[in-house]
């Protein structure tokens, strides 16, 4: 019992030491903010503008300009998430109008996506803390344990394909458009009225552009957005020497610096994803904005020390699937290999074996 107190007392001392030395970066600064929003989002507008024009002269034109609307749409999304946490600008009336602003061009409700989040940040990396805010993760004892249908639903759902070009669709167009059941009377309000506006704007996009044209547009700015989007998350907390503890071992620090990894990103993609590549930072310390958060990283040597995925090695991800309580790590569905329980008595082994 007192080797845990002293185990307790130490990651108290160190996360306290930190947020102190972080304390400096925690600061909003208006004038990056408003010009982070300004270049982000005048970029976004003139992309359409240019398809507006465009469209009737060539969809080989068109398409391209679309894509990258997608990209300047993944930065908007970064901005509506500072403005979740309260940090983009020193004025929370700005972040909440700002927010919603952003979250009414990524079709996500302000105010229960940011309820929601904030149970993302409350529980990385705590097995017993899963939930539908996260990339669903079996253990392997949850998966040799399961139902055969379930097995293939959990394959389905890890499925790269399908996972990130089917379920952002689903999640951005349908599924942000219900309250959740466990909602406050204030945040089902919010939705509503985030589905007005939405249904405004649409409505508006539509008769300038078309029905058709505009839907095949949007369809793509939101596939290029969406699917980049849920891709940065899952490779910053997916991969193979990733934390997942049990609540009884859970710690805030040690989730946030050993289950968030830092994706090192060329510094073009670094500004398109607004710096969400310092994933490790973020978790650490919510209160940063995202324009700080490389000047931290560069700060406190200890951020540097977490794991590092880059650009290349980040596809290697894909085939992770699984984690394994034994080793501490996540696995292939290859590594896998059933037994048959009533010759073995024996429920799974890891082996190793190329696939």
């Amino acid at each position: 019992m007192s080797g845990n107190k002293t185990i307790s007392y130490e990651h108290r001392v160190v996360a306290a030491e930190l947020r102190q030395q972080a304390m400096e970066f925690e600061t909003p600064s208006n004038l990056k903010a408003s010009w982070q929003l300004l270049n982000s989002l005048v970029l976004f507008i003139t992309l359409w503008v240019l398809m507006y024009f465009l469209r009737d002269v060539s969809w080989w034109i068109v398409s391209p300009l679309a894509v990258l609307a997608g990209v300047v749409l993944i930065r908007i999304f970064i901005i509506f998430h500072d403005c979740g946490h309260g940090v983009f600008f020193s004025s929370m009336r700005a972040n909440h109008w700002v927010g919603f602003f952003c979250g009414l061009l990524v079709f996500t409700p302000y105010r229960q996506w940011h309820r929601e989040h904030a149970d993302h940040h409350a529980t990385t990396g705590n097995l017993d803390g899963r939930g539908p805010g996260e990339v669903w993760t079996m253990t392997v004892d949850e998966y040799v344990g399961a139902p055969l249908w379930k097995q293939r639903l959990y394959r389905m759902m890890r499925n790269p394909f399908f996972l990130f070009g089917v379920v952002p669709g689903l999640f951005f167009v349908v599924l942000q458009r219900l309250p959740v059941r466990a909602s406050s009377r204030q945040l089902k309000q919010s939705v509503w009225i985030m589905n007005i506006a939405a249904a405004t704007y649409v409505s508006l996009m539509m008769a300038v552009f078309g029905v058709g044209a505009y839907l095949l547009i949007q369809a793509i700015v939101i596939a290029v957005a969406g699917g980049a989007g849920f891709w940065l998350f899952y490779v910053q907390h997916q991969f193979e020497t990733v934390l997942w503890t049990r609540s009884e071992n859970w710690d805030y620090t040690n989730a946030a610096l050993e289950g968030s990894s830092y994706y090192k990103l060329p510094r073009l993609l670094q500004w398109c994803t607004g710096n969400i590549g310092f994933h490790h930072v973020h978790h650490l310390f919510p209160r940063i904005p995202n324009y700080h958060l490389e000047k931290c990283h560069n700060a406190l040597p200890v951020l540097q020390q977490v794991p590092v995925i880059t650009l290349a090695s980040s596809f290697g991800t894909l085939k992770l699937k699984l984690w394994d309580e034994c080793s501490h790590r996540l696995v292939r569905f290859c590594d896998v290999q059933n037994l048959d329980r009533e010759q073995q008595g024996l429920s799974k082994s890891i082996v190793a074996k190329e696939c």
